[in-house]
C-alpha cells in the first residue's frame, strides 16, 4: 500500500502532465525514493492510481535500469562496463570491488550496505573507468582508491 506521502507526491506529479500515464516514471521514482525499490504491490498501487494495467507499469519499471524491482542495499554501486571503461581498466576495478565487498553483480553485502550492479554507460567516457554510488560519480578510478571511497558510505 502506498503511503500518504507517496500518494501526495504522485498526485502532485499528475497535475504536471496531460494524461495520467505520463506520470508513470515519476511515480516509480517516488516509490523507490521512499522504499529503495519497487515491489509488485507498489506496481499494482501505482497502476490503480494512474488508471493503467499492472503489466503496463511493470513494463515501464523493468525497462529502466535505475528502477529496482527487488530490494537493494542502502547504497547502490553502478559500475560502468562500457567499452571505454573496459579499455581503461574496468575489469581491475570490478575484481577489486567484488573482492572488497565479497559479492558479485546483482548481490548485496551481508550487512545490507551495498548492492553492486553493472551499468552500460555513466556518460563520462573521457574519464574512464567510472562508477556511481547513489548520486556520487567517481571517475578516472584506480584500484587503490576503492577502499577509501567505500568507507565514505559507512
Amino acid at each position: 500500500m502506498l503511503s500518504d506521502t507517496e500518494i501526495a507526491q504522485i498526485t502532485h506529479e499528475l497535475q504536471q502532465v496531460p494524461v495520467k500515464k505520463a506520470a508513470c516514471i515519476e511515480a516509480l521514482k517516488i516509490v523507490q525514493q521512499e522504499r529503495r525499490w519497487v515491489s509488485d504491490e507498489s506496481i499494482e498501487d501505482i497502476a490503480s492510481l494512474l488508471d493503467m494495467s499492472t503489466a503496463e507499469v511493470d513494463s515501464v519499471a523493468t525497462f529502466y535500469n535505475l528502477i529496482f524491482r527487488r530490494p537493494v542495499g542502502r547504497h547502490v554501486i553502478l559500475l560502468c562496463d562500457s567499452i571505454s571503461c573496459y579499455v581503461m581498466g574496468y575489469t581491475k576495478i570490478q575484481n577489486k570491488l567484488m573482492e572488497l565487498l565479497h559479492i558479485k553483480y546483482g548481490q548485496s553485502t551481508d550487512d545490507g550496505r551495498f548492492t553492486l550492479l553493472p551499468n552500460a554507460c555513466l556518460g563520462t567516457c573521457d574519464h574512464a573507468p567510472a562508477l556511481m554510488i547513489d548520486n556520487d560519480l567517481y571517475r578516472d578510478l584506480k584500484e587503490e582508491e576503492l577502499e577509501k571511497i567505500l568507507k565514505k558510505y559507512e
